[in-house]
């Protein structure tokens, strides 16, 4: 995850699908060579996040699917709510009906990735995934050329699913489609819940809203699991690869970087996803497979520039 892996604070709800996981607001390249720097970061936050899936991965059969995204969230939430201490008071029953909302979105669009991916191979898991955001991208653009990329990404579905997704689990293609369908939520509410809260409070708080959801269903499954030193350092490893390390790196990058340049380099990630699973998981892909993730990677590239040309001709002076 994707946070998986996201995307809090997105600067707004049309934004490129993106499997990104931090704030998006625009900023200078500073140069030809001054990019390489942030590029850099966001490529490390999406290793950093698909290699804490594969550990996820690898920890299931200890704790389970749920019980791994209770350890991702809750963790998690410590860290950021001890990093950013959020202001509890002062806010309205709107805003925190909003952190609520976007809570469900995080937790909804963790735990039915990681039933996904806990069937299906991580590769094809992110790259269904990544369908969610990119119909959002699709459906708010609303221009014609859209449509050829919504085409693409459905011929690269196709591929993925064999004509009629025989080569993969039926029940992890429908948990990874439904994730994706909860991150394009995730992401309108997270640029939401952003305007609402200053810095980075709101993610902090609706992460603890999925942290506190997620634990009656991670303690049935797991139950005393969850406490097992082993089992709780490697959720801690997950928690800090898959949310806290990319946050940090891609707002770090983002100070620097153009939200669009972002969003480009974010959709590579299920390539990077692909390449997590052979190295950790011995995740092999066949030739049709690997097909069918540069489609839908072309297709959300696509898109993004799209979507990036639609506002610079907006801005040209008549």
């Amino acid at each position: 995850m994707s946070t998986p892996s996201t995307t809090p604070g997105t600067s707004s709800a049309a934004a490129a699908p993106a499997v990104g996981h931090a704030l998006m607001p625009d900023g200078a390249p500073g140069g030809r060579f001054g990019a390489l720097g942030p590029v850099g970061l966001v490529l490390a936050g999406g290793i950093s996040v698909q290699f804490g899936a594969a550990l996820a991965v690898s920890l299931m059969p200890r704790a389970g699917a749920l019980g791994v995204v209770t350890l991702r969230l809750a963790v998690a939430a410590v860290v950021m709510l001890l990093v950013c201490r959020p202001r509890l008071r002062g806010h309205s029953r709107a805003d925190w009906g909003m952190v609520v909302v976007f809570g469900i979105a995080m937790a909804g669009m963790n735990g039915l990735f990681y039933q996904a991916v806990d069937r299906i191979p991580l590769g094809p898991a992110v790259t269904l995934e990544v369908l969610g955001p990119l119909a959002l991208s699709v459906f708010a653009s609303r221009r014609a050329m859209n449509l050829v990329w919504a085409a693409l990404a459905l011929a690269g579905v196709f591929l993925l699913g064999g004509g009629g997704f025989d080569g993969l689990d039926p029940a992890g293609a429908a948990f990874a489609l439904a994730a994706g369908a909860m991150w394009a939520a995730y992401i309108v509410f997270s640029a939401r819940t952003g305007r609402r809260f200053p810095q980075a409070d709101g993610l902090a708080l609706a992460m603890a809203v999925g942290a506190l959801l997620f634990l009656p269903l991670g303690i049935v499954e797991s139950g005393s699991k969850l406490i097992d030193p082993v089992t709780l350092t490697l959720g801690a490893g997950v928690a800090l690869l898959s949310s806290v390390l990319p946050y940090t790196l891609e707002l770090l990058a983002l100070r620097r970087l153009p939200a669009p340049t972002f969003a480009i380099l974010m959709s590579l990630e299920p390539a990077i996803a692909a390449a997590a699973g052979f190295l950790i998981l011995d995740q092999a892909l066949t030739a049709t497979q690997s097909a069918a993730i540069a489609l839908v990677i072309a297709a959300s590239m696509g898109a993004v520039r799209t979507q990036v040309g639609r506002r610079r001709a907006k801005a040209l002076p008549e």
